[in-house]
């Protein structure tokens, strides 16, 4: 159909899924403008958010990324700021209260749920569904660690960037709007272990071995209660029976992957990503 309908455009065809950031790499590679964009393809731009964004870094060149306000497809806020992973943000977000409390400025930090997202602000990671970043600042630091395969490697980005001397901004200026999960929902189970696997490999990268073999710990204890959970739920209620067995497993998988240190994590479509 691209080939078909867009023939101006150049179609990278993969025979394997390589992972957000290697496929993203594809395209930097052949990238020329002072600009690269990373956009989802589950995303609607509105009313030249584009334009809107480039314009406004380029009033900002101490900016390596900027970020647009984006919403979910009722056109509510989804939340697209966030700050690096760390043991307090992992226990806190595991609580889930930041659902219930989603003002407070202890439980909701990690995601930043206290803010309304309607103002410029300095932070420390936006979501690659829209992010522009600059080419110079491209140049410096170099492209997405291809070591993630799904999940964090823009976390990854943003922190090498802000290690630079750059810096991350939100900015409303522009919005699109965001459906979400559309890729990973095709393969959730294994997603659900990218996930943590993602966040895992950064604190192996950018934290002390200590840290990272704590941060191992608790995600084997997270993945670790809920089974039983849904071993029992799988046992009590027959018409969830096989999902919830299936459920069991992932987290007994995640449970002893996490305390083995990931060494390696492989997803269904015949595609690794190592720790």
């Amino acid at each position: 159909m691209v080939r078909e309908e867009f023939p101006h455009v150049r179609l990278i065809e993969n025979a394997e899924n390589r992972g957000f950031a290697a496929a993203n790499n594809q395209g930097i590679a052949l990238a020329a403008g002072r600009y690269v964009l990373l956009l989802n393809s589950d995303t609607v731009v509105l009313d030249q958010a584009i334009a809107k964004t480039v314009a406004f870094a380029d009033a900002r060149p101490e900016a390596a990324v900027v970020g647009c306000r984006v919403l979910n497809a009722d056109r509510t806020l989804q939340r697209t700021c966030s700050m690096y992973p760390s043991l307090p943000n992992l226990v806190l977000s595991s609580t889930y209260l930041y659902k219930v409390f989603p003002r407070s400025r202890l439980l909701g930090r990690e995601h930043m749920t206290w803010w309304d997202h309607d103002s410029t602000r300095e932070v420390e990671v936006v979501s690659g569904c829209f992010m522009l970043i600059r080419r110079e600042a491209i140049e410096q630091v170099g492209t997405m660690d291809e070591g993630f395969f799904m999940y964090a490697e823009e976390t990854d980005w943003c922190y090498r960037f802000r290690q630079a001397g750059w810096k991350i901004l939100y900015a409303p200026v522009g919005q699109i709007v965001h459906l979400g999960g559309k890729s990973s929902e095709q393969v959730k189970s294994e997603m659900t272990l990218q996930l943590r696997s993602g966040i895992l490999r950064f604190f192996r990268k950018h934290r002390s071995f200590s840290y990272y073999a704590m941060a191992c710990l608790f995600t084997s204890l997270w993945y670790g209660l809920r089974v039983p959970y849904w071993f029992l739920r799988a046992l009590v209620l027959p018409q969830e029976r096989n999902q919830g067995f299936a459920n069991a497993a992932i987290y007994a998988r995640g449970c002893a992957r996490s305390l083995g240190g990931w060494a390696r994590l492989s997803c269904k479509r015949g595609v690794s990503a190592g720790l």
